[in-house]
């Protein structure tokens, strides 16, 4: 009898962690991410990572985006990208507008400005769908 109630406890929590799971993963399905493209054309390489990159990053990962790349960018057809290109995730677009407007990220924008010309945008993600992805 002992051992009916383990085996059935172990199966009632196991339903349990994966009904979650579906849940938690429907609802990523739901609202897929917004990915932030950077391509900045840098002129003074030590400053721009010095003074602006470092802090920029702080301030993304302070705002809920996460940094997936960055480097040097290979072309396969056009024009490539400028000098320095980085992609960052958010889980929504109103991450992006809440950091890109805080007094803070604007203050540091001007001193990033010092070394880049500055081309940003956002695109949104699609949403994954069993083994399409």
């Amino acid at each position: 009898m002992k051992r009916l109630v383990m085996v059935t406890t172990a199966s009632m929590l196991a339903s349990f962690a994966l009904g979650a799971f579906t849940v938690q993963r429907l609802n990523a399905q739901s609202k897929p991410p917004v990915y932030f493209v950077v391509e900045n054309e840098i002129s003074d390489v030590q400053g721009y990572l010095k003074e602006y990159a470092v802090h920029a990053r702080d301030m993304i990962k302070a705002n809920g985006g996460r940094y997936l790349a960055a480097g040097d960018a290979t072309t396969y057809v056009g024009e490539p990208p400028k000098s320095r290109v980085a992609i960052f995730v958010f889980d929504d677009l109103q991450q992006i507008q809440t950091w890109l407007n805080s007094p803070d990220y604007k203050a540091l924008r001007a001193v990033g400005e010092k070394y880049a010309k500055f081309r940003n945008y956002a695109v949104p993600g699609v949403p994954q769908h069993g083994s399409d992805h």
